[in-house]
């Protein structure tokens, strides 16, 4: 096996446990035999558990001797929690190590160096761009301006709108795209929204399969602005825990949350434009449905441009198909 397939299989063995090993990075790893045969497979664990490079030597056992370790970052080179992965890799036999992103991180850094210089040749920079865009993406984000990462996520018309006029809403978008949505909130820290959406809405805000059974895992919710809310909101039930922050202000609820890496807002548009006014949306998710609706029912505020040379560029970071509607993913240009 190449060493791109390979990093696509540790890539999505990271992409299957995001969400659960804050405050480390969710890691995939394989270990390829010296045939080149996948012979071991491994994410990080929730934190004190071990590291991805650990778990699939763990399943490759004596094959891993002499063979080649493919992880989405670069082995750590200090002893935190657990002890260093280098020293887990030099411990196995392993001859080489690839990575995708070098870990910036400069108490776990420089892990390349030292297997290098213990022998163990090192091939860097595999599939870096879509490691860094995919699963490291909040990460990676944290680590570089020490505050979450916000995705906005938007649903509406290809006009823009995110209701009728009368306030309907349910469903503009289809059900494939509903689905892709909760899978997205069982892998993050946690969804915001404002009191508006609540009192309109009345949203669970938990994250469901298909057939409405809760994930395993379900994020923070959090609900932002001054209104009370009583306890026979659907927010306020027990299937995953709620705070409630009195604030309208993105900063202190960026303060608030501070201990997190991926903060999922779906906001109507005036939380929303809240977010975007301050600087604090790093990546908007928008699901477009193929319908006009025309009305007042925009899906975001004003953002503070007045004319068109002060509107902030965004660059369309993907565009894929789900269902019948199309999903944007665009971050600041």
């Amino acid at each position: 096996m190449g060493f791109d397939g390979a990093m696509r299989a540790a890539i999505a063995e990271a992409e299957r446990i995001k969400g659960t090993t804050y405050p480390n990075p969710p890691v995939g790893a394989v270990v390829l035999d010296a045939a080149g045969d996948i012979v071991g497979r491994g994410a990080t664990e929730p934190v004190g558990g071990a590291h991805a490079e650990v778990v699939a030597l763990r399943a490759a056992g004596e094959r891993a001797r002499g063979g080649t370790a493919v992880v989405t970052l670069e082995p750590c080179n200090h002893h935190g929690r657990t002890p260093p992965c280098v020293d887990a890799l030099l411990a196995a036999g392993i001859s080489t190590v690839v990575y995708a992103v070098a870990d910036p991180n400069p108490v776990a850094a420089d892990g390349a160096g030292r297997l290098a210089a213990a022998g163990v040749g090192t091939v860097p920079g595999v599939l870096a761009d879509e490691v860094a865009a995919g699963s490291l993406r909040e990460w990676l984000h944290k680590l570089r301006t020490g505050r979450p990462h916000v995705t906005w996520k938007v649903a509406g018309s290809i006009d823009g709108r995110s209701a009728a006029a009368d306030g309907t809403s349910q469903w503009i978008t289809s059900p494939q795209a509903r689905a892709d949505v909760h899978l997205r909130r069982a892998a993050a820290d946690a969804v915001i929204v404002g009191t508006g959406t609540v009192f309109a809405d009345d949203p669970a805000l938990t994250a469901r399969t298909s057939d409405g059974a809760l994930y395993d895992r379900q994020p923070l919710r959090v609900v932002v602005g001054l209104r009370e809310i009583g306890a026979n909101y659907k927010v306020r039930n027990a299937d995953s825990p709620t705070e409630l922050l009195r604030t309208r202000d993105p900063a202190e609820v960026l303060r608030a949350l501070g201990d997190r890496t991926d903060l999922f807002l779906e906001s109507g548009p005036a939380l929303a434009s809240a977010f975007l006014r301050a600087g604090y949306v790093d990546r908007i998710l928008a699901y477009v449905a193929p319908i006009l609706i025309g009305g007042p029912n925009t899906i975001v505020d004003a953002v503070g441009v007045d004319t068109l040379a002060q509107a902030p560029r965004w660059r369309y970071d993907g565009v894929d198909r789900v269902g019948p509607d199309v999903l944007l993913s665009l971050v600041p240009a």
